[in-house]
C-alpha cells in the first residue's frame, strides 16, 4: 500500500525542485524529507528524483512524474472522503444516463437546476447512446435513463414525441433524384434510431447514399450539416439556425424521447429527479 504522507512529501519535492523548500511545506527536516523519498523508492522499486551536480536542484524522473500524477489524485480523494465524513449533510447518489444525441448545454441547465433543487443530492451523470444506457440499466450501473427509442417500444415513465427533419447546410444542393450520385450524410453510430430513419427512408426511396462524416454528439453531426458535410435527420429540437430543411427527400415518422428505468423500486431523490424532468423536457 502505497502511504499517502510519503506521496504527499514526493509531490512537494517535484513542485518545489529542492528538498529543502519541500520540507519547509511539510514541516519537516530536508534529512527526513530525503528519507522519505528513499522509503518510497524503495516501496516502488523505482528511482523518482535525480539531483543535479550540486545537489541543490532536484528533478523528477519518468517515474517520478508518473508517481506524482498518480498521488494528486489519490490526495484528492482522501480529501474528498475526509470532507464527506465530516459533513453534515449527507449525500445520496442519484445515477442517470443521457443520451448523447441530445443537447448536451440544455440537459446540464436542467440537471444542474435540479442539484440546486436538492441540496442533499450526488447526482451521477452518465452519457452514451441511447442502447449503451439500456445495458447500463440492464446491468445496475445506472437506474434511471433518458433514451431514444421507436415510439412506445416499452414501458416509461415519461415519454415525448419527436418530430424528425432532414436538413442540410445553406450552401449545399442535393443531388437529383435522377442522378447517380450518392447523398453524402452525416450520421450517428449503429443503433441510434435517427441513423436508422434516415437509411431506411432512403432505400425505400431508392436513392443511393454514402457516410460523409459519423459523430456520437449531436454537436458534432450538427457542424458537420452547418459546413456541409453532409445532410442528416435530426428532430426539429436540434435544427440550427444556419440549417436549411431538405426539400425532395423521404418524410420521416417520428421518433420517441423516454424516460426509464431499470426497473427496481426508486427512493424520494430519485423520484424527485423523475418528476422534475417530466416538468422541465420539452421536445
Amino acid at each position: 500500500m502505497l502511504d499517502l504522507e510519503l506521496l504527499n512529501t514526493l509531490i512537494c519535492v517535484v513542485d518545489e525542485g529542492s528538498f529543502t523548500r519541500a520540507g519547509e511545506r511539510v514541516h519537516r527536516t530536508q534529512s527526513t524529507v530525503s528519507q522519505q523519498v528513499r522509503k518510497l523508492e524503495e516501496l516502488v522499486g523505482r528511482t523518482l528524483l535525480l539531483r543535479d551536480r550540486t545537489g541543490n536542484q532536484v528533478t523528477a524522473t519518468e517515474h517520478g512524474e508518473l508517481l506524482a500524477q498518480y498521488a494528486r489524485r489519490l490526495l484528492a480523494l482522501a480529501q474528498e472522503a475526509q470532507d464527506a465524513l465530516v459533513s453534515d449533510v449527507e449525500l445520496t447518489p442519484v445515477r442517470i444516463g443521457v443520451p448523447e444525441d441530445f443537447d448536451a448545454r440544455r440537459m446540464s441547465a436542467m440537471l444542474s437546476g435540479f442539484v440546486k433543487a436538492k441540496p442533499g443530492v450526488r447526482l451521477e451523470t452518465v452519457a452514451g447512446m441511447s442502447v449503451d444506457l439500456q445495458r447500463k440499466l440492464a446491468a445496475g450501473e445506472i437506474e434511471i435513463a433518458l433514451v431514444k427509442r421507436e415510439p412506445g417500444s416499452g414501458e416509461c415513465l415519461a415519454s415525448w414525441p419527436e418530430s424528425l427533419v432532414w436538413v442540410r447546410g445553406g450552401n449545399v444542393e442535393l443531388p437529383e433524384e435522377s442522378a447517380d450520385e450518392p447523398i453524402p450524410l452525416a450520421l450517428f453510430p449503429h443503433g441510434c434510431v435517427y441513423r436508422q430513419r434516415a437509411i431506411r427512408s432512403l432505400d425505400k426511396a431508392l436513392r443511393r447514399w454514402r457516410i460523409a462524416f459519423g459523430s456520437q454528439s449531436l454537436t458534432g453531426i450538427q457542424a458537420a450539416v452547418s459546413s456541409g458535410l453532409g445532410v442528416s435527420v435530426l428532430p426539429t429540437s436540434a435544427v440550427l439556425p444556419e440549417h436549411r430543411l431538405c426539400a425532395g427527400l423521404p418524410q420521416l415518422p417520428p421518433t420517441e424521447l423516454a424516460l426509464v428505468t431499470s426497473g427496481g423500486v426508486l427512493n424520494a431523490l430519485q423520484l424527485a429527479l423523475v418528476e422534475f424532468l417530466r416538468a422541465e423536457i420539452k421536445v
